[in-house]
């Protein structure tokens, strides 16, 4: 989960860093007043974009397959024998 997690956060910060690299690379602006003038709110929607399509798509083409039963994770002479679909 916390993997997902981190996916999602990185595709939601991703316009915001294109924009600074581009606005320091291109523009040569002062890192330190890059954000300031930024059009925060279509980065936000460009981030917010890219989470939900990267969240519905880690959603539909990952984990187990549909109808499967789960077996959770158990411990077996002292080792923890992972859970999983079948």
């Amino acid at each position: 989960m916390l993997r997902i997690a981190l996916i999602d956060l990185l595709f939601f910060l991703l316009p915001f860093l294109i924009y600074a690299a581009y606005m320091i690379a291109v523009k040569r602006a002062a890192p330190s007043s890059v954000l300031q003038s930024a059009p925060v709110l279509w980065l936000l929607a460009a981030g917010f974009g890219l989470m939900l399509i990267v969240l519905v798509t880690l959603v539909q083409f990952s984990g187990g397959e549909r109808g499967g039963t789960y077996h959770p994770s158990v411990i077996e002479d002292g080792v923890i024998k992972p859970g999983g679909i079948d």
